[in-house]
């Protein structure tokens, strides 16, 4: 007995030895899209053999990358906030083996061009310019709202394969990043993307998740807020009537609220929003974004 022990032990240590260290590898990084500026999302893709984690570091934000039909690729959905500053940014990548605990780092530097963004004038009623205290409180309220919902996201992907635009023909009319001036003194910009709807159009979640806010706000009128995971969000604003509630798992082309103009509207539209570990994207350049199908959901 003791010997088939030793024998046993003696034929899995030669067949563990045999087996390639990460250390011995040629880790490959490579990111989508091609060319990357301020608000753009992004996919950054690691292949590596014999993996068990693979996490990064990307402008203070933290990636863990997900594992996609093959075996030796690991990906992660990121992105650059609209108000990142253009130049050359490292990437790290930690990647561990079950392998005697092997650990590898590496790192690469992603370059960050300058998106050009137009300016435009906007006329909304003054309470949404100058909120009296009675506003206020409701705007603090909201807060507390969005940021509880803001870190209640999942760990891992609730998305799956590309994301598709929440309405299927209205053509969209201010465009992300456009530098807006309300009543002549209020200057903001615009984080999302607003699309033409008459009161009524069904709106559709663009990727599968999980609705963490369906309420009225303020600022943004009917509110839904569904999490992708790992700190992905999108946002749909100004919304005539709910068609989901918080909490509700939806999937991809569902219909989770009809369009309106609630809220600080210059009439009716659906504005989307995509969210991305507090750093705000550009919603059509994500429709485009060619992405994998993740182990989840």
């Amino acid at each position: 007995m003791n010997t088939l022990f030793r024998l046993f032990w003696l034929a899995f240590f030669l067949t563990v030895s045999a087996l390639p260290s990460l250390s011995q590898q040629t880790i490959s990084i490579s990111s989508t899209p091609d060319v990357l500026a301020n608000g753009s999302p992004c996919l950054f893709t690691v292949r590596v053999h014999g993996a068990t984690s693979v996490v990064g570091l990307w402008q203070d934000h933290t990636l863990l990358f997900f594992h996609t039909s093959d075996p030796d690729e690991w990906s992660a959905l990121a992105g650059i906030d609209i108000e990142a500053k253009p130049g050359s940014y490292p990437l790290s990548i930690e990647v561990t083996s079950a392998i005697g605990n092997t650990i590898q780092k590496t790192q690469r530097t992603v370059n960050i061009e300058s998106a050009p963004y137009k300016s435009t004038t906007l006329k909304v009623p003054d309470k949404f310019v100058e909120p009296d205290a009675a506003a206020l409180k409701i705007i603090a309220a909201d807060k507390i709202v969005k940021d509880k919902a803001y870190t209640s996201t999942a760990n891992r992907p609730l998305w799956s394969g590309e994301f598709s635009p929440p309405l299927r023909t209205a053509p969209s009319t201010d465009s992300f990043g456009t530098r807006r001036v309300f009543n002549g003194s209020l200057a903001s910009v615009h984080r999302g993307l607003d699309y033409r709807a008459k009161t009524g159009t069904p709106v559709r979640a663009v990727n599968s998740g999980r609705v963490v806010v369906a309420r009225p706000l303020y600022y943004e009128g009917n509110c839904v807020i569904i999490d992708h995971g790992q700190g992905l969000m999108t946002l749909y604003m100004h919304l005539s009537h709910f068609k989901v509630a918080e909490g509700d798992q939806i999937r991809r082309g569902q219909i989770v609220a009809l369009s309106g103009g609630t809220g600080r509207a210059t009439g009716p539209h659906l504005h989307i929003g995509v969210r991305w570990q507090g750093a705000y994207l550009d919603p059509a350049k994500l429709f485009v974004l060619d992405l994998p199908r993740t182990t989840h959901p």
